[in-house]
């Protein structure tokens, strides 16, 4: 098992590692009724998984305010179209995006705050636009991390190496004695593309998997 003191810093993934999407359909559906759309709740979610496997492939082009702006628009496009609405994409895009709101995963803040008591650096490397930033602020996570790298600052997606190497330049922590976790394969095959040890999720358990003291 790794030991704390083999690190001087973790970078952690984003989604379904430190952060969970909150159900968007409500938001979703109340917003389409205000124009004019009922759409059933089972349609909205099958939309946005739509919208969901579009965006993950692009979500490094969302790399300024004019980009995530287009972005934005093109997955509000892919989901009104995949339900059949006849709404402007253009003019849902703000609704659409509003929807979106991330929670911590349970124990995360916790294991976070050892984490960071214990002297570690920590980052979060995450394959996201560069709005990243502003949601794991609003989830209340910004606190407990020294930098945030989205792939859209990086210019290219995990499993490449940028990613990690930004987050490692930061940080101003070596490859060999960091740490990422996270909860899939461009996960682990990015770690080691950039030269990083690797541990899956929970982040819950890991101050326990690294032995730290006061770990719940």
């Amino acid at each position: 098992m790794p030991c704390a003191s083999d690190f001087d810093g973790v970078t952690l993934d984003a989604m379904g590692t430190i952060v969970e999407l909150a159900d968007p359909v409500p938001r979703l559906r109340a917003s389409l009724a205000e124009r004019g759309v009922d759409a059933a709740s089972a349609d909205v979610a099958a939309a946005f998984a739509a919208e969901a496997r579009y965006y993950v492939t692009r979500a490094h082009e969302g790399r300024d305010e004019q980009s995530l702006r287009e972005l934005g628009q093109a997955c509000a496009g892919v989901f009104l179209e995949h339900l059949g609405a006849g709404i402007d994409a253009d003019e849902f895009a703000p609704a659409f995006v509003g929807s979106l709101a991330f929670r911590p995963l349970p124990g995360v803040p916790e294991a976070l705050a050892v984490l960071q008591a214990s002297g570690l650096a920590l980052a979060c490397v995450s394959n996201w636009d560069v709005s990243l930033a502003g949601h794991l602020e609003a989830a209340g996570l910004t606190d407990r991390l020294d930098a945030v790298v989205s792939s859209a600052e990086a210019g290219a997606p995990k499993p490449a190496a940028a990613p990690f190497r930004l987050a490692l330049e930061r940080l101003g922590v070596t490859a060999e004695r960091t740490l990422h976790v996270g909860d899939g394969g461009v996960d682990s095959e990015g770690a080691a593309a950039a030269g990083l040890s690797f541990e899956p999720t929970p982040v819950a358990t890991l101050p326990t998997r690294l032995g730290l003291q006061g770990a719940a």
